[in-house]
């Protein structure tokens, strides 16, 4: 939630913004431009479901002074970054999407999640892939190895079915999956399966999002059910939709789900 605002006039000169509190949006860098970080605030203040935002809705969501505002808006719409109405709201400026177009051209997905992947191997000592969604299957488009000899012997490009196992059922789940069973994997953000598409093999699924595909894939960490046990796949939910809040919010995707999600786990079950 922003800062709480002063009760001082928002005619106030520049001299009172100093005594500005930290706003709610992206933290101050320890070594950056004040003004930067109120501008991003700015920005980063805006919703998706917003339809234009008055002035006083910014000030009350940053806790920035209306007067510092101004300011900072005069800038960012000679950017192109903000855009103001007739009826004095503001919205986003098409140069953020241009911005967002060079991120998107830029990025590659393995760059992203293979990182990613990788920790959630050494955190657990188990194989992790990625998985995405195509038509009624799912196929592993990366993979992490376990170190260990024994594993289960998934391999990029291998197709696997949708309805079993907890890749399959967090992609359904995700996609519009209707059913008590769906209804559950999204209130609970991931899924557990033990031996459901395979007797000996058993692991634990969170989705990814992306601003290109709303549902970009899932994480995946599985192996053989003498070492992924309940009690290992139990603690390493926290870890998995940690990584599938990384992941969605370095793809530009919507993590609120995940987020929410992680609020539900007790202290005592994440450990």
């Amino acid at each position: 939630m922003a800062a709480s605002r002063s009760s001082k006039p928002s005619n106030v000169s520049s001299s009172g913004d100093a005594a500005e509190k930290a706003v709610a949006g992206p933290s101050s860098a320890p070594d950056g431009v004040a003004a930067l970080d109120r501008a991003f605030a700015i920005l980063f203040a805006f919703r998706p479901n917003d339809k234009g935002v008055s002035l006083a809705e910014l000030a009350a969501r940053t806790g920035l002074y209306k007067s510092t505002i101004l300011r900072l808006i005069a800038s960012l719409a000679h950017h192109r970054l903000l855009l103001r109405s007739d009826e004095g709201l503001y919205y986003v400026g098409p140069a953020t999407l241009q911005l967002g177009a060079l991120y998107q051209r830029s990025l590659q997905l393995g760059d992203v999640v293979l990182p990613l992947m990788r920790r959630l191997r050494d955190q657990s000592g188990e194989s992790v892939s990625f998985y995405v969604r195509q038509k009624d299957l799912r196929v592993c488009l990366h993979r992490v190895d376990s170190t260990h000899a024994i594993r289960d012997h998934v391999r990029e490009g291998d197709v696997l079915p949708m309805d079993k196992g907890s890749g399959g059922r967090v992609l359904s789940a995700f996609d519009g999956g209707r059913g008590e069973l769906y209804e559950r994997i999204r209130h609970d953000g991931y899924y557990l399966s033990l031996g459901e598409r395979d007797a000996e093999t058993a692991g634990i699924s969170t989705p990814v999002f992306s601003a290109a595909r709303p549902l970009a894939g899932t994480f995946t960490l599985a192996g053989p059910r003498s070492r992924v046990d309940e009690a290992l796949m139990l603690r390493m939910r926290r870890p998995m939709l940690e990584t599938a809040i990384e992941a969605s919010e370095q793809l530009g995707g919507d993590a609120a789900p995940l987020r929410a999600a992680l609020a539900l786990l007790k202290p005592e079950e994440a450990r």
